[in-house]
């Protein structure tokens, strides 16, 4: 079984926003797989998929973005999982719009959501999915910035950024970390 962990921020007001990235990841994952609805568990909404021969669950901390560790900490200590048998998917200020990049493990780099996982958890060992959002223009804070939604321009990017992250997954299920990363760390335009 693979856990998938989307984080974001829960609530109507969040829907959308930078930060909430891994929600819409999540959320095409279960609609490409005819997820039904969530269900509420140890602090997360919840819905099972199943994606080829692999039984995923989909998971999404409604604990607010910066102690998304709870849920994580909850359905790993449970579970059991190997290391390389779960995925965090969050935002990235350091990765340009559109780029994803899969890691193995490493820091949270500045990401307060992967900070309060790597905490509860007590390592960094474990697979992230980044999903690239850009760095705040001007004098624009990093809250406001990460809080803030995608303009309506940018909205064509942001659903093929998400559904390419969506499919990244999907390869990830079905082969390895090191194929996954390999095929998917590339700038989608090539470079």
């Amino acid at each position: 079984m693979k856990l998938v962990f989307g984080l974001g921020n829960p609530g109507r007001r969040y829907a959308g926003t930078r930060h909430n990235v891994g929600f819409q990841v999540l959320e095409e994952l279960a609609r490409r797989h005819a997820g039904g609805p969530p269900r509420t568990r140890d602090h997360a909404e919840v819905v099972d998929v199943q994606i080829g021969s692999e039984k995923t669950l989909l998971i999404a901390p409604v604990t607010w973005m910066n102690h998304s560790g709870q849920a994580v900490a909850a359905f790993v200590n449970f579970y059991r999982p190997d290391p390389d048998d779960f995925v965090v998917i969050c935002d990235d200020m350091n990765l340009p719009d559109g780029r994803i990049r899969w890691r193995a493990g490493g820091s949270a780099g500045g990401q307060n959501g992967l900070k309060d996982i790597i905490r509860r958890l007590g390592h960094s060992d474990f697979p992230r999915l980044r999903i690239g959002i850009g760095r705040p223009p001007g004098r624009m804070t990093a809250t406001d910035w990460v809080l803030g939604r995608f303009p309506d321009a940018q909205r064509p990017q942001v659903e093929q950024t998400i559904a390419r992250a969506a499919d990244s997954v999907e390869h990830w299920i079905h082969h390895d970390l090191s194929s996954v990363m390999n095929q998917y760390n590339r700038d989608p335009d090539g470079g």
